[in-house]
């Protein structure tokens, strides 16, 4: 479906004005009939009872919005531009996702929007919908979805969609309800780059495709992660009209089952990290001992009594607790 756009119907002042003056002049023309020819009145009561209709072709077009029309079941044209128009008063807006509530900007009622009119009739009740497209940048902000990482960690996820209409037609012909079919669009590209990646960096993972094994991970690499989300749902509603401006990562945890598990990993691997620096430092200050006492001659030790120097220097430095000494007043042998 291609978009057509109306610019060239902005003249609603002038019908509105030409059609109040005739409903002036109906008005004389039944005094008149009155007075003279009862035609005469026919004619203005006429005009009368139906001179409203060519109201119903009067169309407000704010900035930012947008109106598609359709004339017995045909498309005719959309409306863009902000403006007063006058269009076949049997023409019809056609907005499938007008009463759509999704948890985005546009859509969330704070209490400043205006509720849509109710109509009640023998207790039956019609709502009519605002029918106008948004053409305004909005952002989508679905529920958190819990994936299984590539590793198989469960994880809870959720990300922010800045997107906009850009083709009127599109969004309203070629799929059923746009705004549904860009949440489902944002929800199944979410899952399948997630499946992509680990949580954290982990060894021998292929994030990008090529076969050779990267540092790519959600945690570290979440710009990337976002961009390709991006990039996955722009395929998909490029059909639907709709184009993704921004997509950014907004929570990323492990799932609250494994969350405390995780935790205890992270910690051991914090504390084996720990001592290794720990280690290699104590490594090399017992080798600047050696090496200083061996310039000096201030002692000569063989390799039995070097062994046991070692060892005790490296319980001091990489004990957890302060040393206590114990003094040996003796004879060193």
């Amino acid at each position: 479906m291609k978009e057509i756009v109306l610019n060239k119907k902005k003249n609603g002042f002038l019908v509105l004005i030409l059609s109040i003056l005739a409903y002036a002049f109906a008005a004389f023309l039944c005094v008149l009939g009155a007075a003279t020819t009862p035609w005469l009145t026919v004619i203005g009561g006429l005009w009368l009872a139906l001179g409203w209709m060519p109201w119903l072709g009067l169309k407000v077009i704010k900035p930012q919005e947008a109106l598609v029309l359709t004339l017995f079941g045909k498309y005719i044209g959309t409306l863009k531009e902000e403006g007063f128009y006058y269009v076949n008063p049997f023409c019809v807006g056609v907005n499938p996702a007008a009463k759509t509530k999704l948890n985005q900007s546009g859509d969330v009622n704070d209490g400043t929007q205006k509720a849509s009119l109710v109509l009640s009739a023998s207790g039956a009740q019609v709502e009519l919908a605002n029918k106008k497209l948004s053409l305004k940048i909005m952002t989508l902000n679905n529920s958190r979805q819990k994936i299984n990482d590539c590793l198989g960690n469960p994880i809870e996820i959720g990300i922010a969609v800045i997107w906009r209409v850009v083709d009127t037609a599109k969004a309203v012909f070629d799929v059923d309800n746009y705004k549904e079919y860009f949440s489902l669009q944002c929800d199944s590209a979410l899952r399948n780059v997630v499946r992509l990646y680990p949580y954290d960096v982990a060894p021998n993972v292929d994030t990008t495709g090529d076969g050779v094994a990267d540092d790519g991970s959600l945690r570290g690499s979440s710009d990337v992660v976002a961009n390709r989300i991006k990039e996955e749902i722009q395929q998909k509603v490029t059909q639907a009209g709709i184009e993704v401006i921004e997509a950014r990562i907004t929570y990323l945890a492990y799932a609250p089952e494994i969350a405390a598990v995780m935790l205890q990993r992270q910690q051991a691997s914090a504390i084996i990290d720990a001592r290794k620096m720990i280690v290699d430092g104590a490594v090399g200050m017992v080798e600047m001992a050696l090496e200083r006492l061996a310039e000096k001659n201030t002692v000569q030790l063989d390799d039995e009594r070097k062994a046991a120097m070692v060892s005790n220097l490296l319980v001091v430095l990489c004990g957890n607790h302060d040393a206590q000494p114990v003094v040996n007043s003796g004879s060193l042998y």
